[in-house]
């Protein structure tokens, strides 16, 4: 082979090299799998008017020897919260199994006097495996003390009875006409006990007066 076919050759070697570059430079990347990601499922079903009622496991009180050898009277059960929603996604058939409420939510909460705490939320799930519930978005407690605590997104666990959030959050209390902000907080159902973990400050509310 002459110099010249040599040139040539490869001339043609480094114009199909840029050509190659230039065409797999200009295909669109493709990602790797995530494995992270979660697959999309879709629910085994859906359900509208959703109410869900939560009772308290009843205790079992011993009947006397004299009554009935080893038998036992069961009280009646507790109705400790109701869950209200207009539309629910049943993926219970998962190995993680939970409940979706894409339209929003409200729960209904009560302590053992009868008195009543509302949850409200934009979106919420209830993963059935640990009992609790994440609520996301305009998330608003009113207790039935008149307590108010506003924050993007909750937790409540229904076993413990506890609730808690580590987003930023607004708590109003008319009994001492106070509101505070902070971030992060966790406290029981009825707020007799209340963590707060960041606060920003107090604001005294004050009582209009008609003269």
């Amino acid at each position: 082979m002459n110099n010249y076919n040599i040139k040539m050759t490869l001339k043609s070697i480094a114009i199909t090299g840029v050509a190659a570059i230039l065409f797999f430079s200009c295909k669109p990347a493709v990602q790797a799998p995530n494995s992270n990601q979660v697959p999309l499922v879709s629910p085994q079903g859906i359900a509208e008017n959703f109410v869900l009622y939560y009772t308290e496991t009843p205790e079992l009180v011993e009947i006397p020897m004299e009554v009935a050898m080893g038998a036992a009277l069961k009280k009646p059960a507790r109705l400790t919260a109701i869950l209200r929603s207009e539309k629910s996604e049943d993926f219970q058939h998962l190995n993680f199994p939970y409940r979706t409420f894409p339209d929003g939510l409200v729960l209904e909460v009560f302590d053992a006097s009868g008195n009543k705490s509302v949850i409200a939320s934009d979106y919420g799930i209830i993963y059935s495996a640990t009992n609790v519930i994440d609520l996301r978005g305009n998330v608003v407690i009113t207790t039935h003390e008149g307590k108010v605590l506003k924050t993007p997104q909750l937790y409540y666990d229904k076993t413990a009875e506890w609730v808690y959030t580590s987003e930023k959050f607004t708590y109003i209390n008319p009994e001492d006409q106070t509101v505070m902000d902070g971030k992060g907080m966790d406290f029981s159902r009825d707020f007799s006990i209340l963590n707060a973990h960041k606060t920003f400050g107090f604001v005294t509310v004050k009582e209009e007066t008609n003269d």
